[in-house]
């Protein structure tokens, strides 16, 4: 039986006026930043001269994976910045020279399905390819077994987001022609692309063109959260389930943002330097889906977008209202997995006692009981039994508790108290 509920989706405010593109910054800010490696590299200094695509940093492990300059330009120095999961990150400081000189990057094929697999898996490392819709995890490594089905994750079941519904609205052939290359390059025998029920708009705009394409289909999935969650989207898709990772049964999931950056890399041999972001909230003047630069400061965009509503105390939220992070200020940067700000009123709500209702054991679509973690969040003991590590961070345990208990905040706590062990 599938877990999840119905939440007020709230995307509407978003969704209704075009894609707009917000000017060029006269600085930017690059976060030494990827997946869970907030240690990465610099390889430049200052005063040194970068063109657009240059690599600038790398990550000091064993993932292979740049980190490339957004814009040309001069290296003024590292200064820390607010990142999206709350924390200040070391970042290269960039003055843009508005030039928009480009590194030559040459080898692009001159049909996008003509790579080699291993061409392919080197494309991606080299335009460092990543999850888009929020985890930064390197793409090339869910390429690397053997694969049998590709899932497109268009679900975007978090509310207020809206940004992967914007790249089909403008780009679904586009997505739909790299499904298919995506396809031969690697030999998946099925393509599928998942959205949700009553998702009419999204269907329509896929099916002008999907009749090209026989090997890939549409399935539409029960419009409750969090059905884009990768296990759930697939058991619900496939009827599959897999112990860690998706590849153990030959299945790999993108979502629209990420497609789209493969399309890219396999187009023009280009890394991401700009990416849709939904701007949004009760508090924003004008909420929209707009073309940022990659280590643009957010206070930057919302400055020139109309602004802020009149309001007393707002709150800042990197992501979505479940699985995002508040933020102190509209300082944030920009980065390749920022797909939304959401800026609401702050409303002050004192938390109640538990009154162990078990509502949010019932939801939690892990299996796991948060407020048990909750109670035990500093009893390591404790929480080796209650398995804090499972928590997908939906935020559907705090959602859901008449008390107003900040549930999720807990079990991250929780989290971290295991890897400390």
């Amino acid at each position: 039986m599938t877990k999840g509920i119905r939440v007020i989706s709230n995307k509407n405010m978003s969704l209704s006026d075009e894609l707009v593109e917000c000017k060029r910054p006269e600085i930017v800010y690059i976060p030494l930043v990827n997946h869970c490696n907030f240690e990465c590299e610099s390889l430049v200094k200052k005063g040194d001269k970068v063109l657009k695509g240059s690599v600038i940093g790398k990550r000091n492990d064993k993932i292979d994976l740049p980190i490339h300059s957004s814009v040309s330009g001069k290296v003024l120095g590292i200064e820390e910045k607010l990142y999206l999961n709350g924390e200040k990150v070391k970042c290269v400081v960039i003055e843009n020279d508005l030039r928009e000189k480009q590194i030559n990057l040459v080898g692009a094929k001159p049909t996008i399905s003509s790579y080699s697999k291993s061409d392919f898996i080197k494309l991606l490392k080299e335009c460092a390819v990543v999850g888009m819709g929020g985890s930064d995890f390197p793409a090339y490594i869910k390429y690397q077994g053997k694969l049998k089905t590709i899932i497109v994750n268009a679900i975007e079941c978090e509310p207020y987001v809206t940004a992967d519904s914007m790249i089909i609205k403008k780009y679904a052939d586009e997505i739909l022609e790299t499904v298919d290359a995506i396809m031969e390059i690697n030999n998946i025998e099925q393509g599928i692309i998942a959205i949700r029920e009553g998702h009419s708009n999204i269907r329509k705009m896929l099916e002008q063109y999907i009749g090209t394409y026989p090997k890939i289909t549409i399935v539409s999935l029960k419009n409750v959260y969090p059905m884009g969650w990768e296990k759930m989207l697939i058991e619900e898709t496939l009827g599959v389930t897999y112990d860690k990772l998706p590849i153990e049964k030959g299945i790999v999931v993108n979502n629209v943002s990420t497609i789209y950056a493969i399309y890219k890399a396999l187009k023009f041999k280009r890394p991401i330097s700009r990416r849709i972001v939904t701007v949004t909230g009760e508090s924003i003047s004008e909420p929209r889906n707009i073309l940022i630069k990659i280590g643009t400061s957010m206070k930057d965009v919302i400055t020139e977008f109309g602004g802020y509503k009149e309001t007393s105390k707002v709150r800042f939220i990197a992501g979505g209202p479940m699985m995002g992070t508040c933020v102190e200020s509209d300082e944030l940067i920009v980065t390749k997995n920022l797909n939304c700000v959401l800026v609401i009123p702050d409303k002050d709500e004192d938390a109640l006692p538990c009154i162990r209702c078990g509502q949010c054991i019932d939801v939690c679509p892990a299996n796991i009981c948060p407020v048990l973690i909750k109670d035990k969040v500093r009893d390591f003991n404790s929480l080796k039994y209650l398995h804090p590590e499972k928590c997908i961070e939906c935020g559907l345990c705090s959602y859901i508790c008449p008390s107003k208990i900040r549930i999720r905040e807990s079990v991250r706590e929780a989290k971290k108290e295991i890897r400390r062990h």
